[in-house]
């Protein structure tokens, strides 16, 4: 179990037994702090009491040191395990988490209650797999962690493919396998052990609620003004980055030159007795490539700036290797591109900051906006007209808009600016024509399948599992629908997606990846901020922008927004032909048994013939079936029970 987690933590394995309760602790490290010894894990506390094994970092370690050492604490080494061990002993478990800031996930062993507790990050930056099989509990960062148990036995969860063809992720709790789940992010999950065969008497609880938060922040909201505001985003931002660059190896930034990792390299720069490293991926793809962007900003600051270009000859080798990465299929395009980063940044540093988190706090995506003015423009119009023109925006091929609309980006503001008009404008007019509120135009506009499509292509009958995202009970806490959407991302695709993206990219690469912008701090700040401060003038974001123009000109970083993607369309039809070919055999599908031959083989041959880009319905499908493949073929009765 540990070997399989060797990516994970390269420098140390451990592991601790206390064979007379039956209770085993793993770790593999990956050291940043205290590289000594005296930092391995699984570690005893100081009395002897609590043992833990810590995937992580407690960015506030340095100010909970120095307030345990006036208790009377003393410590044998500098790591922030020790910490937590020492805080474990003077405020309890549960008070003891509520005082970390940080990224963590972690297991502690209570030798004295005889309890077994599960804990992780208030946002889910780091995961945690946990089942109870056969008379065992089993818990792990990755499910790879689990595959060497004799004890698991997993069943792939038919309704979980259903939420990965919806959202290309599957939520928490879901796994793709029955009777695995994750661990809710600021969840404590406690359990005696008596319940360690089965479950019965384990305690969930919540030590920090999203929801609580963001209920507070509204009803207080921020009156001091846009000066004010500035001047005390600029105070946490600054403070933030500063913790999360405490290592003692080498650290840098992944670089995009968009508004987040540039006002991160900034700040950086501005703390940094060296010139601070920066990362980034090109494609000979305008479309997709950010690479001058992240150029000049790294000219401006002054930084060591490293890029690289990916070539056609390296896509099939990296995208083999995604279902080892994501061992649950997870099909996010831009996971390509984040762990090519992430490798060329391993190259010379151990850590890496990046941006994640900014735009579900400070509104950074387009959807938000273009949900409101689709709604208020068009969202009033009869069912049969907005069928009508789903019909004649769709009649024409998206490269055809493409070419139509594309000499329009050169008359355009850069916020009304595409890179992909034909591919927006199918969307589009397909989720209004079957949007009856903003709520189904806002889900329509978040998937990339639909509810009667994604029957259309399973084999496997199953209905969708409820989660935060499908519950029409969350947006009435909201008066705003920018705020409703913010939310339901904080609490979904932030975890679900973007985290687990970044997670295993970086881990897969033996590098640990730091988003400063999940600060508990900032997000409580980012939540009183008024709409204002977020939209203006057509764009989210509003006051990171104002901030970047104290260290950068604005006609280096204002341009439309890309994501961080990759040419995933044009390499489907160029050097991943081979592999899509293999994974869409009508044979291996029929096989496999999860979904139609007919109806794939059809997307398939229209994508191409160049009629229609269904780069990510496709991709979804392909990343399943590459996972199947890998952990599943040859080796598992078909989901319908023949063999």
């Amino acid at each position: 179990m540990i070997r399989s987690m060797y990516h994970r933590g390269p420098d140390h394995q451990g592991s601790w037994h206390d064979h007379e309760n039956g209770v085993g602790l793993g770790n593999a490290r990956l050291a940043i702090l205290d590289l000594s010894p005296q930092g391995h894990q699984p570690m005893l506390s100081a009395s002897g009491r609590y043992v833990i094994t810590f995937n992580g970092e407690i960015y506030n370690f340095q100010d909970l040191r120095s307030e345990l050492a006036a208790h009377g604490h003393r410590f044998c080494g500098h790591s922030d395990t020790e910490t937590m061990l020492a805080a474990f002993e003077q405020w309890g478990i549960e008070a003891a988490v509520k005082r970390f800031e940080g990224m963590f996930a972690f297991a502690v062993w209570d030798r004295v209650d005889r309890t077994l507790y599960l804990v992780r990050d208030s946002l889910g930056q780091k995961p945690l797999y946990y089942t109870w099989m056969n008379g065992v509990f089993l818990f792990g960062s990755e499910l790879k962690a689990l595959r060497p148990h004799p004890s698991f036995r997993p069943e792939i969860n038919p309704g979980a493919l259903v939420l990965l063809l919806r959202h290309s992720y599957i939520p928490e709790p879901y796994s793709i396998y029955n009777a695995v789940h994750k661990l809710a992010p600021g969840s404590i999950l406690a359990i005696p052990l008596a319940a360690a065969r089965n479950g019965q008497g384990a305690v969930h609880q919540r030590y920090w609620s999203a929801a609580d938060t963001v209920a507070r922040a509204l009803a207080d909201p921020w009156r001091d003004g846009e000066g004010a505001a500035l001047g005390r985003l600029e105070v946490l931002l600054k403070d933030a980055v500063r913790q999360h660059m405490i290592a003692d190896v080498p650290l840098g930034v992944f670089l995009s030159g968009g508004i987040d990792s540039s006002l991160l390299a900034a700040l950086m720069q501005l703390q940094s007795t060296q010139r601070v490293k920066t990362f980034t991926i090109g494609f000979d793809d305008a479309n997709y490539n950010e690479a001058p962007f992240a150029r000049q900003v790294a000219a401006r600051l002054g930084t060591e700036h490293t890029e690289h270009y990916v070539r056609d000859s390296e896509v099939t080798e990296l995208v083999a290797r995604m279902p080892d990465l994501f061992d649950e299929p997870f099909a996010d395009y831009s996971q390509v591109p984040s762990y090519l980063v992430a490798e060329l940044a391993r190259r010379e540093v151990r850590v890496a900051l990046s941006g994640e988190g900014s735009d579900e706090l400070f509104g950074g995506y387009e959807r938000y906006l273009q949900t409101m003015r689709l709604w208020r423009t068009l969202g009033w119009l009869p069912p049969s007209i907005k069928q009508s023109l789903n019909g004649v925006i769709t009649s024409v091929a998206p490269s055809s808009w493409d070419r139509l609309l594309g000499p329009l980006n050169h008359l355009l503001p850069n916020r009304f600016k595409q890179v992909r008009w034909g591919d927006k404008l199918h969307k589009l007019a397909e989720v209004l024509a079957g949007s009856s509120t903003p709520q189904a135009l806002y889900r329509g506009l978040t998937t990339h399948w639909q509810g009667a499509e994604i029957t259309a292509l399973l084999k496997v009958a199953s209905d969708e599992p409820s989660t935060v995202l499908s519950d029409p009970e969350q947006w009435k806490h909201f008066s705003d629908l920018r705020n409703a959407m913010m939310y339901l991302e904080l609490v979904g695709y932030l975890p679900g997606d973007i985290l687990v993206k970044g997670d295993r990219a970086t881990m897969g690469a033996s590098l640990e990846g730091r988003m400063p912008f999940l600060d508990r701090r900032l997000v409580e700040f980012a939540w009183r901020i008024p709409m204002e401060l977020k939209f203006r003038a057509g764009q989210g974001k509003y006051l990171l922008r104002r901030l970047l123009l104290r260290y950068v000109n604005p006609e280096v970083t204002e341009r439309p927004k890309m994501g961080f993607g990759a040419p995933i369309g044009r390499w489907l039809r160029g050097p991943l032909r081979d592999w899509v070919e293999a994974l869409l055999d009508e044979r291996a599908m029929k096989d496999g048994g999860f979904f139609e031959p007919a109806t794939v083989r059809r997307l398939w041959a229209e994508h191409l013939a160049g009629g229609r880009n269904w780069q990510y319905q496709l991709w979804t499908i392909l990343m399943f079936q590459a996972w199947y493949r890998r952990w599943h073929a040859h080796n598992q009765p078909s989901p319908n029970g023949e063999d």
